[in-house]
C-alpha cells in the first residue's frame, strides 16, 4: 500500500487497436549510424522485395564527398568489379564505388508480440507487425569481382592454348537418359536444401518505390496506423475483461511446445497402448516382442482381460511354436515391403521365415547354414529370422529362445490342434516349394539328438528279431479280434463295434493287410473303368467304416458336418485330389471355432468315403511311370452329377482322363462332338475344361496332376 501511495496514477490513456495495416507493416532494422544522420537524408536508388520469403533488397547512395570517404579504396573497387570497359551492365557506372545494397533477414518467426505505437491527443494506436527484418550489408560486389578476375585468367589460358591450333578437336560425349523419378525419389528431393534454395532463387522480385518522410505519400499512409473509431462506439476489439485483453496482449508461447521432446513412432507407452482396441495391442505387443508365452501376454495387458478374446485375437497375429506364441511373418514383412540387406521382395522373406518357424516345431535346433541352403536367402536376411525367436550355442547352432511351455498345451488342446492343421497346411506348402523330402522319423521329447554310437551287426540282427516277434504277437492280437468282430456282427447285424488299433505298428500292419473289395458287378462302359465307387455293401449303409459310422448316417453329427463340407467344396471344384482336400479341410478346420464337433478326428478312410457317398467318383488317372507325385496326390476324386447341363459332358472328359494322363484340346473337342451327338461350342468345350483341367506346355491334365 506504501508503494501504491509513492506512485500515484498520473494519467490513463485510452488504448486502441488500429488493423489497417496489420497484414502490411513491416519493421526495418538498419545498423548502426552516427546519431547526427538520419536515414531519410540518405537518397535510396531502388528498393525490392520477395513477399513470400520476407525478404528485402534496398541500395543507398553513399556520400562519396565526405572526407572520411577513401576515393582510391572506392575506384579499385569498381575496377575490381567491372573491369576498364563500362557499359550499362557495370554494377558501379561512375567508376567509383557511389552506393551500397542491403539484405534483410528475419529475426524472429514469431510477430505476434509486437506492434508499433502512435501517441496523438491522448490515445494510443497500436497496429500488429506482420515482419521484422534486419538489413544488413551485402558483399556481393565481391562475388562479382573474384567471378571477373577467374573470367580473365580462364580467358588468358585458352587464348595461349589455342595460338597454335587451327581449329578445334572432336570430342566424344557421353548422352544418359535419366530414369522415372519415384514418389519417394521426388519427395526426398522436394524436400532438399538445394531444391529449397533454387525455389526460393525463382522467386520473382517486386520493386518498391521509396517515399521520404516528409513525403505527401508517407504522411497519407501514415494515417492508417491511427484507428478509425477512436470515439469508442466502432472499436470493439478491446470491450474485453483484464484477462481476456491481458491475453490478447501477451498470448501464451507456442515456442515451448515445439521444444518438447517427441517419443520415436516406434515407441508406445502402456498408457497408451491399453487406450487402443484390443486386437491393436495384440499385434502391436506381438510386433514388438515377436516370441511370447500366453502367461506373459495376459500380465502384459492386465488382469480384467478375458482370456478367451486373447486367444482369439492372438491367433490372427502369431503362431504356436512350443507352446508359445511367435509373430506370424507377414505381420512383419507387409505385402509391398522388401528385404534391406538384399532387396529380396516380401513374399519370400514371408515364405523363409515359415521355413524357419517350422523347423522349430520339428526340434529346438536349427541349424542357419541348412536353412540358408534350402531358402536360398543371404546370411543377413536368415540371421534376421533366427534372431527374432532363437539365441545362438557355440558349436551347436541356434535354440529356440523360450523354453516348451507345457502348461499352455494342456490347458488349451483345442487351440493347440488348430494350430497343429495350420502347420500341416504350411508344411505341405513349403515342400512343394523348396522339395522337401518327408521326414517320418520319430523326434525326441527334447527336441535334441542324441550322441551318435557304434553298432555291430550282431546287435543289428538280434534288434530285428526282437521287433519281429513283436509284431508277431500284435498280428496274432488283431486277427483273433477280427475273426470276433466277424462272429458277432454275423448274430448281431445291427451292431456295430468301433475298434481302436492296439499300437502304431499294428495300425500299420492292417493298412498293408486289409484290401478294399473290387466292384465286379457286370456293368461295362464308363462306370466300370471309373469304378471306384461305393462297393455295394456298403452304399448299403450297414457296416461300420474303419469304426467309424457310415458319412452318409443323419445320426451322426461328425458325419453331417463332413458331408457338407465335402458337398460345398466339390460344386465350387468339380475335380480334387486327395491331397488338396486334405489341405482344403485344414484350412476348414482352422476357420472353425474351439469345441467344434468336427475336431474330434477325421481320418483318411473317413474322408475318403464320405466323398464316395456324396456322389463322387475316383478317377484312376495313369501316371507316368516316373512320376513324383505322392499317394495322396494320385487320388483324383471328381463330382459325377451336379445337377447342371454339363454333366454329360463332364463325365466324357473324365471318362477320356481316366485312359490318358494328359490330352491334346482337339482330341477333346472331337471326343465331345462323338459321345454327346452334336457340335459344341467353344464356350461350352472352354467350361468344360476350365471346370476340370489346367493346360500346361500346350496339354490339358487333370486338375492336381500336372508335374512341372
Amino acid at each position: 500500500m506504501a508503494n501504491e501511495e509513492d506512485d500515484p496514477v498520473i494519467q490513463e490513456i485510452d488504448v486502441y487497436l488500429a488493423k489497417s495495416l496489420a497484414e502490411k507493416l513491416y519493421l526495418f532494422q538498419y545498423p548502426v549510424r552516427p546519431a547526427s544522420m538520419t536515414y531519410d537524408d540518405i537518397p535510396h536508388l531502388s528498393a525490392k522485395i520477395k513477399p513470400k520469403q520476407q525478404k528485402v533488397e534496398l541500395e543507398m547512395a553513399i556520400d562519396t564527398l565526405n572526407p572520411n570517404y577513401c576515393r582510391s579504396k572506392g575506384e579499385q573497387i569498381a575496377l575490381n568489379v567491372d573491369g576498364a570497359c563500362a557499359d550499362e551492365t557495370s554494377t558501379y557506372s561512375s567508376k567509383l564505388m557511389d552506393k551500397q545494397t542491403f539484405c534483410s533477414s528475419q529475426t524472429t518467426s514469431n510477430t505476434s508480440r509486437y506492434a508499433a505505437a502512435l501517441y496523438r491527443q491522448g490515445e494510443l494506436h497500436l497496429t500488429p507487425l506482420h515482419g521484422i527484418l534486419q538489413l544488413r550489408p551485402s558483399f556481393s560486389y565481391l562475388d562479382k569481382a573474384d567471378a571477373k578476375h577467374r573470367e580473365r585468367e580462364a580467358a588468358n589460358e585458352a587464348g595461349d592454348s589455342s595460338q597454335d591450333e587451327a581449329e578445334e578437336d572432336v570430342k566424344q560425349i557421353t548422352v544418359r537418359f535419366s530414369r522415372p523419378e519415384s514418389e519417394q525419389a521426388r519427395q526426398r528431393r522436394v524436400q532438399s536444401y538445394e531444391f529449397l534454395q533454387k525455389k526460393h532463387a525463382e522467386e520473382p522480385w517486386v520493386h518498391l518505390h521509396y517515399y521520404g518522410l516528409r513525403d505527401s505519400r508517407s504522411e497519407h499512409e501514415r494515417q492508417y496506423l491511427l484507428c478509425p473509431g477512436s470515439s469508442g462506439v466502432e472499436n470493439t476489439e478491446l470491450v474485453k475483461s483484464p484477462s481476456e485483453y491481458l491475453m490478447m496482449l501477451m498470448p501464451p508461447s507456442q515456442e515451448e511446445e515445439k521444444d518438447k521432446p517427441v517419443a520415436p513412432s516406434n515407441v508406445l507407452s502402456m498408457a497408451q497402448l491399453r487406450t487402443l482396441p484390443l486386437a491393436d495391442q495384440i499385434k502391436i505387443l506381438m510386433k514388438n516382442v515377436k516370441v511370447m508365452p500366453f502367461a506373459n501376454l495376459m500380465s502384459l495387458l492386465g488382469p480384467s482381460i478375458d482370456s478367451v478374446a486373447v486367444l482369439r485375437g492372438i491367433q490372427k497375429v502369431a503362431m504356436l511354436v512350443q507352446g508359445n506364441w511367435v509373430v506370424k511373418s507377414d505381420i512383419l514383412y507387409p505385402k509391398d515391403s522388401s528385404s534391406p540387406h538384399s532387396g529380396v521382395p516380401a513374399e519370400v522373406l514371408c515364405r523363409g521365415r515359415d521355413f524357419v518357424m517350422w523347423k522349430f516345431t520339428q526340434s529346438r535346433w536349427v541349424v542357419r547354414k541348412e536353412v540358408a541352403t534350402v531358402t536360398k536367402l543371404c546370411a543377413e536376411d536368415v540371421k534376421d529370422f533366427l534372431e527374432h525367436m532363437a539365441v545362438v550355442r557355440i558349436n551347436k547352432g541356434w535354440e529356440f529362445v523360450l523354453p516348451y511351455d507345457g502348461e499352455f498345451i494342456r490347458k488349451h488342446p483345442d487351440v493347440v490342434q488348430r494350430q497343429h492343421m495350420l502347420w500341416t497346411g504350411i508344411q505341405a506348402k513349403l515342400e512343394k516349394v523348396y522339395n522337401l523330402v518327408k521326414e517320418s522319423m520319430p523326434k525326441k521329447p527334447d527336441g535334441q539328438s542324441g550322441p551318435a554310437r557304434l553298432v555291430s551287426g550282431d546287435q543289428r540282427v538280434q534288434v530285428a528279431k526282437t521287433k519281429a516277434q513283436q509284431n508277431h504277437v500284435l498280428l496274432e492280437r488283431e486277427l483273433q479280434r477280427r475273426k470276433e468282430q466277424i462272429q458277432a456282427s454275423s448274430v448281431l447285424p445291427g451292431v456295430r463295434i468301433k475298434e481302436e488299433p492296439v499300437s502304431e505298428e499294428g495300425e500299420e500292419e492292417e493298412e498293408q493287410e486289409v484290401e478294399e473289395p473290387m466292384d465286379t458287378s457286370p456293368g461295362g462302359g464308363l462306370n466300370s473303368r471309373l469304378a471306384n465307387g461305393l462297393p455295394a455293401g456298403r452304399a448299403a449303409g450297414g457296416d461300420s467304416f474303419n469304426g467309424h459310422p457310415p458319412p452318409g448316417c443323419a445320426s451322426s453329427p461328425v458325419a453331417r458336418e463332413l458331408r457338407a463340407f465335402v458337398e460345398a467344396t466339390f460344386q465350387r471344384q468339380f475335380v480334387l485330389t486327395l491331397s488338396e482336400l486334405k489341405r482344403l479341410f485344414n484350412l476348414h478346420l482352422a476357420s472353425l471355432p474351439p469345441g467344434h464337433t468336427l475336431f474330434s478326428g477325421i481320418s483318411d478312410r473317413m474322408l475318403q468315403d464320405t466323398v464316395l457317398a456324396a456322389g463322387c467318383k475316383q478317377i484312376l488317372v495313369p501316371f507316368p511311370p516316373q512320376t513324383a507325385a505322392s499317394p495322396d496326390e494320385q487320388k483324383v476324386f471328381a463330382l459325377w452329377e451336379s445337377g447342371d447341363m454339363s454333366d454329360q459332358h463332364r463325365q466324357v472328359l473324365l471318362e477320356i482322363f481316366s485312359k490318358n494322363y494328359r490330352v491334346r484340346r482337339n482330341m477333346i473337342q472331337s471326343r465331345l462332338t462323338q459321345e454327346c451327338g452334336e457340335d459344341l461350342s467353344k464356350q461350352e468345350v472352354d467350361k468344360v475344361l476350365k471346370d476340370c483341367c489346367v493346360s500346361y506346355g500346350g496339354m490339358w491334365y487333370l486338375k492336381g496332376t500336372v508335374q512341372s
